[in-house]
């Protein structure tokens, strides 16, 4: 039986106001960080798409009805993260970046290639890694106050819902992966390893083409570069290298997303949402609950 700790919740129609007066570099007006966000964005509609059906695939040899019913409320969760993050990727569009052609790449990437020529059991493997990678974000993101303290609310909203939403699933892809594809360790780990690679050089790539776009110089450029991989990457409190050991934590055999550290403020933003209903209410609430 799945265990989750947390009900799976789809939440449609929610309104962050993303047609609104939100700025060209709503990151504190800091344009590397802001794309690097803006690239995560562009990746997410095709890439949830990706993870719905590699997940599918195994859909009909699930016997258990607690794991077919938060199969449903994943396919249905992941659908609305493409949906809000497409009509944001439109405000792109609108700043002269080309979405449509990185969508192209991306679905050529996942589709055209990946399901299919590469084993289902193995995409699959994929889509778990890439869950786990995104339900630590959120801890990237929104357990330290100042990583997202000077970020437009209603884009930290959006993120914020989309993180959340990744933490109540986070365990629907693994599950089906060990309990119904039966996938060994080994193409666990290597999955994993592929994701973090693709990841890494997909969003940097993405977001290299927007700083082109926006018209920067090459020194420019370079000192974004040079202050955004320290933001990213550095060894006291980078973005990614502050989640480090809970990274690390999916290379343990015995590992299960629900023995993983848990996000204490999640309670916060449910808590928010279901009294408010205002998913921009909810997020501010989140990150106020940050350290």
């Amino acid at each position: 039986m799945s265990s989750a700790p947390h009900t799976i919740v789809p939440r449609d129609k929610l309104d962050f106001n993303l047609d609104g007066d939100i700025p060209q570099y709503w990151f504190g007006g800091d344009p590397f960080k802001t794309r690097f966000f803006d690239a995560m964005s562009t990746i997410f509609p095709e890439g949830e798409r990706f993870f719905i059906s590699c997940v599918r695939d195994f859909r009909d040899q699930v016997t258990d009805p607690v794991l077919q019913h938060e199969i449903r409320d994943f396919i249905r969760q992941e659908g609305q993260h493409g949906i809000v993050h497409n009509q944001f990727n439109d405000r792109l569009k609108a700043q002269g970046i080309d979405v449509d052609m990185l969508e192209r790449i991306e679905t050529r990437l996942l589709f055209g290639i990946m399901r299919k020529y590469v084993p289902k059991k193995h995409t699959l493997a994929v889509t778990a890694a890439s869950e786990h990678m995104t339900a630590i974000m959120a801890h990237s993101f929104f357990e330290r106050k100042e990583v997202l303290e000077h970020s437009d609310p209603r884009m930290r909203a959006m993120y914020a819902w989309h993180a959340m939403e990744e933490i109540e699933h986070k365990a629907v892809a693994f599950d089906v992966m060990q309990k119904v594809a039966k996938v060994w360790y080994p193409r666990r780990i290597l999955a994993m390893l592929e994701v973090t690679l693709g990841f890494t050089i997909h969003s940097l790539l993405v977001t290299r083409y927007m700083l082109k776009v926006d018209g920067f110089s090459r020194g420019q450029r370079a000192r974004m570069w040079t202050k955004g991989l320290w933001w990213l990457y550095n060894p006291l409190n980078g973005l990614f290298t502050s989640i480090a050991g809970h990274y690390l934590q999916y290379f343990k055999p015995g590992y299960h997303p629900w023995k993983a550290g848990q996000l204490d403020s999640y309670q916060i933003w449910l808590d928010t949402f279901n009294r408010t209903g205002n998913p921009i209410l909810a997020g501010e609430a989140l990150h106020a609950a940050g350290h």
